[in-house]
This record gives structure tokens, C-alpha cells and sequence, in this order.
């Protein structure tokens, strides 16, 4: 009878090494994998990324003066309208037409959207900048969270529209006197976005900031005497990030749209400076005539802001591990 320990073992199956020395997935490609899946948010990022370079871009390649008149070539119509109008008036030189001075509409929309997203990306930097100062002093010294919240409080219970049209009213001269006409404006309306923007930001990061100071991570390192200026900068910014790059999304999109009513109601940038807000103001009083002068700065407008919200969205889902499946 043979004897059980004296039986040959079968031999394992040796180790591959890369699997002891395989290194964790990172995070922003789980980030990525799960944005990707979001339909609406790349379609967004596709046509954002799209007005962008034929907004930056564009007028390398199409090398036309948008403020040079062309009294001769006025009222041009876009090139399709031929299909349902044979005699109008139109020219391959001019694919979108030109309006009432003869200028291109199509070099006044490509010169727009670049002072537009300009103006829409700098003040939602300073929009956040704001946001996030104030809301992690709040969240993270108790002594200073009911003075800023209540001041937060105040700000968001302004009527931000009419509170920048008094803004533009008594400071657009004296800025306009000291840096010129279209640098003046610019840096007034970015100043007056991002300083009655950045509410929502504080209060979202105050919350976020409040529940980390619970977390173990953090107690552990204020156990060790962590100075709040250093706790503040290597462990709770960093876990913040992902609500601030979504409130980033959603404040790109309001400072156009603001931008854009101000240029409407003629308190934005002077009239040679074109905006989408600025030809649609003035498009306005030929708009029943001639309807498409409207159409591409407002479907410039509005398609770029869907854009921006619909990537909003998938950030935020892409940011958060339980729809991640962490």
C-alpha cells in the first residue's frame, strides 16, 4: 500500500513576474473610459473642440478683413439660398453673405467666437479662482465659514444682471480712457462675470472641503502637526478637483451667454469689435429680411453652450466612482 505522503505532488504553476509587478490602473484613464461612454459629452467635447479651432484657426485660412466695408457687395445671401431662390443674390466668395456695409459674416463670426470664447474662459478662471478661495476658507476654518457663507449668501441674492449693467455704466469709460477701447472692455466684462460668478463654485467646494476634514487621511496628518497651508495644498485641493472642473463647465457656459446678453443690449464691446452677442444686436432690425444673419451667431451661441453643459455632464459622471463601479 503506498503511502500518501510519499505521493508526488503535482508542481505549481509558477508566477509570471509582471503580474507581482504590474502597476495599478490609473485613475484618469477609469476617468476617460467612462467619459468616453457619454455620448452627449463627446459630441460636445467634438464640437467644442471644432468652434474653437475654426474660431482661432480659421482666419489663417480664410484671410478676409471682417471690418472692411463693401458697399458694393452688400446684402449678399448665403450660398444655399439658391435652392429655394434662384434670383438671389449670392457669391462663392462670400459662402455665408455679408450684411448691410458689405462686411463677411463669415470673418465677423470666426473673429466673434474667438473674443466670445476668450472672454467666456477667462472669467470662468477667475470665476473658479474666487469660488475655490472662498470655499475652502470656509470649509476648513470655522471661525471664518459664517462671515464668507453669509456673504456668499448676500452675492447670490444680487440681481446679476442689472448689477452688471451698473457695473458697465460707471466703469466702462474710465477703463475704456485707460487701456483702450477693446482692452478696457474686455478686462471690465471679464472682472464683472467672474466676480458675480463664483457663488455656486464656494458652496459646492465649502461642502466637499467640510466632509474631508472628517476623512483619515486628513486627521492623520494633522495628528503629525501638518501646517494648515501645506493640509490645504497636498490633501484637500487635490481631492476637490473633480466638482471644480464640473462647476468649471458650467460657468464656461454662463459667461458666454452673460457676455453675449451684454454685447446684445449694446453695453459690450465697441461696434467694430464684433461678438456673437454684437451681430446679433445688430442683425436685429434686418432680421426679417434677411433671417441668417441671426441663425449663425445664435446657432453659434447656442450649440456651443449645449456643448459645454453636455461635457459638464459627463465629467460629472465620469468623475463619480460609484457610477465608475470603484
Amino acid at each position: 500500500m503506498t503511502d500518501v505522503s510519499q505521493q508526488v505532488q503535482p508542481p505549481l504553476d509558477p508566477v509570471e513576474p509582471s503580474a507581482l509587478t504590474e502597476k495599478p490602473r490609473n485613475q484618469w484613464l477609469d476617468v476617460w473610459d467612462q467619459f468616453r461612454s457619454h455620448k452627449g459629452a463627446m459630441a460636445g467635447l467634438i464640437f467644442l473642440i471644432f468652434i474653437t479651432v475654426f474660431c482661432t484657426l480659421g482666419p489663417v485660412v480664410w484671410d478676409v478683413d471682417p471690418g472692411k466695408l463693401d458697399i458694393r457687395n452688400k446684402d449678399v445671401r448665403p450660398i444655399y439660398t439658391v435652392l429655394w431662390d434662384g434670383d438671389a443674390k449670392v457669391s462663392w466668395a462670400r459662402p455665408m453673405g455679408t450684411d448691410h456695409l458689405g462686411r463677411d459674416i463669415m470673418a465677423n463670426i470666426m473673429q466673434g467666437g474667438r473674443i466670445s470664447l476668450a472672454v467666456g474662459w477667462t472669467a470662468m478662471i477667475l470665476a473658479i479662482l474666487i469660488g475655490t478661495f472662498v470655499g475652502v476658507l470656509a470649509g476648513y476654518f470655522k471661525r471664518l465659514d459664517w462671515g464668507l457663507m453669509r456673504f456668499t449668501d448676500l452675492v447670490l441674492s444680487l440681481p446679476i444682471l442689472p448689477l452688471l449693467l451698473v457695473m458697465m455704466l460707471l466703469f466702462r469709460d474710465p477703463l475704456r480712457a485707460a487701456f483702450g477701447p477693446e482692452t478696457g472692455i474686455f478686462i471690465l466684462i471679464v472682472t464683472g462675470i467672474g466676480i458675480t460668478s463664483w457663488m455656486q463654485t464656494a458652496r459646492i467646494v465649502r461642502g466637499d472641503v467640510i466632509s474631508l476634514k472628517e476623512r483619515e487621511f486628513v486627521l492623520a496628518a494633522r495628528s503629525i502637526g501638518t501646517p494648515p497651508r501645506r493640509m490645504i495644498t497636498r490633501h484637500i485641493l487635490p481631492n476637490v478637483l473633480s466638482p471644480i472642473m464640473v462647476s468649471a463647465t458650467l460657468g464656461l457656459a454662463t459667461a458666454i451667454i452673460t457676455e453675449s446678453a451684454l454685447s446684445f443690449l449694446g453695453l459690450g464691446f465697441p461696434s467694430d469689435f464684433p461678438t456673437w452677442g454684437k451681430i446679433l444686436f445688430d442683425s436685429v432690425d434686418r432680421m426679417v429680411a434677411f433671417p441668417e444673419r441671426v441663425l449663425w451667431p445664435g446657432l453659434a451661441i447656442s450649440l456651443t453652450v449645449l456643448a459645454v453643459n453636455y461635457i459638464g455632464d459627463g465629467l460629472r459622471d465620469a468623475l463619480d466612482p460609484r457610477i465608475r463601479g470603484l
